[in-house]
């Protein structure tokens, strides 16, 4: 069934004109429809949309890349403050999704992809800024480190409106590349931050405590001309689906039961795939920091959500073939014995600890990607079109507080216990609970809702 009908067609007026912003009709369950003319506009979207959203997930990790060198070049931050700037841009993305989660099917693709890009350049600017002089108030950096959140609320607009442009059977493959390949956003700001900031770009430049000339601020600025390229190609090679609803009619989502349990087992997935990518720089320099020759926080900290978003790209196509369900019972039994197994070094007496305590991380980030793909194939799969576009949208803005939830839960934990090993056995006990969800009511056989 095509998706136009007359309460889709879009609005008359600027940008809202056929040809323009809105495609005339879209179809992509029909096969004749996909292969004339389907199939080129989707991976063309696709494509623009990936590289913008890996920028996005860029924007929104950049902070975790800083903070852990911030006391370094001389700022006076106390370790719950570095806590509290790294758990900032999970509060905004995780509330700046649930935003997010409705504007396609008010504005389109064209318009949401290429302004949400845009305004990515805002934390850019200001941490550039910021990061040269050290008597930059706390608040401001709070603020930036919130608006470093808007890369991570567009993962809430951008994958729904993926859903809308493929069919069914190719939903699993399309999703977990768009948000492997997205994810891989993290990791690269990770990996590169330390090499960018080894040599002179704009601005002054900072001495550590170690005596190296470095320009943090680079860390912010070699993304700048990236973002503002990728907007203006979105703005020009991107169109809309002709699939709209207004602000109440989105609402229907919350009252099926399904958005709930895949709400949670979400969180589950890419709840701990982004909270551990936040705080994951800051575990190693509190937990083995103290020892000699201890491991450098950004050599290592990248592995994770490189392995998780390889995983998530790589689970999509299995996902397609196998159903979502059982890769996501495999992934919450994965993340159940690896953080059981992580829990076991966090008060290391050596350094020698160090790589049992980076493996068990490392399968954490494994099997948390793999159930990123998993359950983003059983969306699609439990609710129509537009409902399913509106669940992806609701639970990645649920799980995007991931970062921030994570990095509070771990200060406290550790400020109560003296390691973060109360917040893991929690994390634990969340695993096994969603493991039953899954298997109750989509995995086993004769589940009510196979997925």
């Amino acid at each position: 069934m095509s998706t136009h009908s007359p309460s889709d067609t879009p609005p008359s007026g600027p940008g809202g004109r056929r040809g323009s912003t809105w495609l005339d009709e879209w179809d992509p369950e029909d096969e004749g429809f996909w292969d004339s003319r389907g199939k080129r506009i989707a991976h063309r979207t696709l494509t623009i949309t990936t590289a913008n959203l890996t920028m996005a997930f860029a924007v929104w990790f950049v902070v975790s890349a800083l903070v852990v060198r911030l006391e370094g070049i001389g700022f006076d931050l106390s370790g719950t403050q570095l806590f509290w700037l790294a758990a900032m841009p999970g509060l905004a993305a995780g509330t700046l999704r649930i935003v997010h989660m409705f504007l396609v099917p008010l504005y389109g693709t064209r318009h949401v992809v290429s302004v949400s890009t845009a305004l990515l350049l805002l934390p850019l600017l200001g941490w550039f800024f910021a990061i040269q002089d050290t008597g930059t108030p706390y608040w401001v950096l709070l603020l930036l480190a919130f608006l470093a959140g808007l890369g991570g609320g567009n993962f809430s607009s951008f994958m729904p409106s993926t859903s809308l442009f493929f069919p069914k059977r190719k939903l699993g493959t399309a999703l977990a590349v768009q948000a492997g390949i997205g994810n891989f956003g993290v990791s690269l700001v990770q990996f590169l931050t330390p090499w960018v900031i080894g040599f002179a770009l704009i601005g002054s430049s900072q001495i550590t405590d170690e005596g190296d000339e470095v320009w943090l601020q680079n860390a912010a600025l070699v993304w700048v001309p990236i973002v503002a390229v990728l907007a203006i190609i979105a703005w020009i090679g991107l169109r809309s689906v002709p699939v709209r609803a207004n602000f109440r009619e989105q609402l229907d989502i919350f009252g099926e039961r399904d958005t709930w349990r895949m709400t949670s087992l979400y969180i589950m997935t890419f709840g701990s795939f982004a909270g551990f990518a936040a705080i994951f720089p800051l575990l190693i320099k509190d937990l083995y920091g103290d020892f000699d020759n201890a491991p450098t926080p950004l050599t290592y900290a990248f592995l994770g959500p490189l392995i998780g978003s390889a995983a998530r790209v790589g689970a999509g196509p299995l996902a397609d073939r196998w159903g979502g369900a059982r890769l996501t019972a495999l992934s919450g039994a994965g993340l159940l014995v690896c953080t059981i197994g992580a829990a076991f070094f966090l008060s290391p007496s050596s350094v020698d600890e160090f790589p049992w305590f980076l493996g068990f991380m490392l399968g954490i980030f494994l099997f948390s990607g793999i159930g990123n793909a998993s359950t983003f194939k059983q969306m699609p799969m439990l609710f129509p079109q537009r409902q399913a576009a509106g669940v992806i949208g609701w639970t990645a803005a649920v799980a995007a507080y991931g970062p921030f939830v994570f990095a509070v839960l771990v200060a406290a934990a550790t400020s109560l216990g003296g390691s973060p090993l109360y917040f893991f056995v929690g994390a634990a006990a969340f695993y096994a609970l969603n493991i039953w969800i899954n298997w109750r009511h989509y995995a086993r056989k004769g589940a009510p809702r196979p997925c």
